[in-house]
């Protein structure tokens, strides 16, 4: 894991967070690297197929939200993710790997670019934007449009 030591602490929870939640077990997915606002997970492919016997779309889906997830909150600030899309370009019969980079930021968002590959080849781009955990906070502070409806 690259990381300077401020932070590494930090770090390294948010690693073992996303390690141990219950759907990375549940879908193999293991974390590879991270550094300041980035991250690499690997999933294997194993009970992930669809009846074609490619990785089903929504497992790349997600192994390419847990990278973002994951990178967005590497630095300093946490993010929660507000929006995601995602390209799949080319089938993946075996097991993927998805590396996540913010490539932008203001001062409430930042965006993330998450490439999935397998072995070398680029099966799927995903990108998402996450919104800084003092705008988030503010934002889930708010009364809801719907309070008062009955």
């Amino acid at each position: 894991m690259k990381q300077g030591d401020a932070g590494q602490q930090e770090t390294e929870d948010m690693v073992t967070l996303f390690n141990h939640c219950e759907c990375a077990r549940l879908l193999g997915m293991a974390v590879r690297e991270t550094w300041p606002g980035g991250a690499r997970i690997a999933m294997t492919a194993e009970g992930k197929r669809n009846p074609n016997g490619v990785v089903h779309g929504g497992a790349i889906f997600t192994l390419a939200d847990q990278a973002f997830g994951l990178a967005a909150n590497t630095g300093p600030v946490r993010q929660v993710a507000i929006a995601a899309t995602i390209t799949y370009l080319s089938p993946a019969r075996g097991d993927l790997e998805a590396v996540a980079e913010q490539v932008s930021e203001t001062v409430d968002h930042s965006l993330f670019v998450v490439r999935v590959y397998e072995g070398k080849r680029l099966v799927a781009t995903f990108e998402g934007v996450g919104i800084k955990e003092k705008r988030a906070k503010r934002a889930l502070s708010r009364p809801s449009l719907r309070e008062g409806i009955p």
